[in-house]
């Protein structure tokens, strides 16, 4: 075998050793992933299914990280990237512009205009991930209120829910709330008003977080720039559920105060909850909680290539414009800005949507998750959790935490042709949205193996 410039290519067993030798993996405790053996080494991929270096298939358990929506290698994504390397792979969006972000940037506002009518997300930034999306909105929130000649210069602070993740950015990981991820980075970070999440989404627990969170609004929300909160399901919190009238509630509550809304589906989005947005679901039951500004990413590209959105109202951005001497300008940017390949493919994915009925697809999918979850025994399950195609299998176990036991599961899972991720006892279950009910079902068993393999 030869790579594409022609030269021999690197055999599996020097891969594994220059992989334990050079890189650093995110989330990763390096001595446990040493000890772990040869690495996994993904050489291809095909539909729903990973290709490792030896040939092996594995079908692709969480969406390569929860991006991934109509399968690997899908046709039209492929051609859009191929047809847009043959024009212009990247230029800046400082200064000049580019057909495929202006393109897809137009196609956005019409999609949130259709989804979320009324909401008037009409403007874009683009960056690289969720995180950065997520920093951008927080910077534009402060710099608009601000700006505003109201006189709002109190506004410097942000509200976000327990145990609350938006990203691995200074700004993103100071609305966090997660200790095991951001605790040791505390001196680094600016203070967030922490308002209560439930556990679970009942009536009673959701009321009294509700109560609570109102009180401390009512106390702080003079002082709060906005809130920033991710709809519906807390993911790397372990798949924490919440109801769309408890997030309603929490977004009404802090535009009545003069916070904006920021709300975060770089996980939530591009049918990942049955709906193309999870907000579709709270203004159902909350019309007028819809946000001021909305963070994309993830399933943005079809999960093909780094590319996140910022959408704001007019009303934010009119609130930078001005003469140039009164500094209204946002300074912020990326490089990579609107690159010309993820908004090709971008476009190509949301033509997918369109055309082949992806959101009508999913309600059999989502069942066929159901059903599937609800056969593992309960002798290895305390909890099944799921919002749509975002799921999760709490272990039931009384092994220590040093024990590593969820890891175990998802390391045994492999030998059945699955690949998963834990979120500490929790098994997330992420399926691509173009992986078939009876796939989905293989999936949902080859965890069910590894469960059994490790506990017995």
């Amino acid at each position: 075998m030869q790579t594409p410039s022609g030269s021999p290519a690197v055999d599996a067993a020097t891969l594994e050793r220059w992989d334990h030798a050079h890189l650093w993996h995110p989330f990763t405790q390096q001595d446990e992933w040493e000890a772990d053996g040869a690495p996994l080494v993904v050489e291809a991929a095909q539909g729903v299914e990973l290709i490792d270096v030896h040939g092996r298939r594995y079908l692709d358990g969480v969406s390569s990280l929860w991006t991934n929506v109509h399968g690997h290698r899908q046709p039209r994504i492929d051609a859009a990237i191929v047809d847009q390397l043959g024009r212009v792979a990247h230029s800046t969006l400082l200064g000049l512009s580019s057909r495929p972000a202006v393109e897809l940037a137009h196609r956005l506002a019409r999609l949130t205009e259709r989804q979320l009518p009324g909401t008037g997300l009409g403007r874009v930034f683009y960056s690289d991930s969720g995180s950065t999306a997520v920093e951008v909105a927080l910077k534009m929130a402060f710099q608009w209120q601000q700006q505003q000649q109201q006189g709002h210069r109190r506004r410097t602070r942000f509200a976000a829910l327990s145990e609350a993740y938006h990203g691995d950015t200074i700004g993103s990981v100071s609305v966090g709330g997660i200790d095991l991820f951001h605790a040791v980075y505390r001196p680094m970070l600016f203070d967030a008003l922490r308002l209560p999440a439930p556990e679970h989404a009942s009536g009673t627990e959701e009321e009294a977080c509700l109560a609570r969170a109102e009180a401390l609004l009512e106390e702080h929300g003079d002082t709060l720039a906005a809130l920033v909160v991710e709809p519906l399901v807390q993911g790397a919190a372990g798949m924490r559920m919440h109801s769309p009238a408890f997030i309603g509630r929490l977004l009404t509550l802090a535009r009545e105060r003069g916070a904006l809304a920021i709300v975060d589906e770089v996980a939530t989005g591009f049918g990942r909850t049955g709906t193309m947005f999870a907000t579709e679901q709270v203004r159902a039951v909350a019309p007028g909680a819809g946000p001021d500004l909305l963070c994309l990413a993830k399933g943005l590209s079809g999960g093909y290539l780094p590319l996140a959105a910022t959408l704001v109202t007019e009303r934010v951005f009119d609130g930078f414009r001005a003469p140039y001497d009164q500094h209204h300008t946002l300074f912020h940017g990326h490089t990579y800005t609107g690159n010309a390949l993820g908004c090709a493919a971008a476009l190509a994915s949301l033509d997918l949507f369109e055309e082949e009925g992806v959101l009508a697809s999913l309600p059999e999918k989502i069942a066929a998750l159901s059903a599937a979850m609800a056969q593992v025994p309960d002798r290895h399950v305390i909890e099944r959790r799921q919002h749509g195609l975002m799921a999760g299998l709490l272990l039931r176990h009384e092994r220590p935490a040093a024990a590593r036991t969820a890891h175990r599961v998802c390391m045994a899972a492999r030998a059945h042709g699955v690949l998963v991720r834990p979120l500490g006892d929790l098994i997330v279950l992420m399926p691509p949205l173009a992986m078939p009910p009876a796939t989905i079902h293989r999936l949902v068993q080859g965890v069910a193996a590894g469960i059994t393999d490790v506990l017995g």
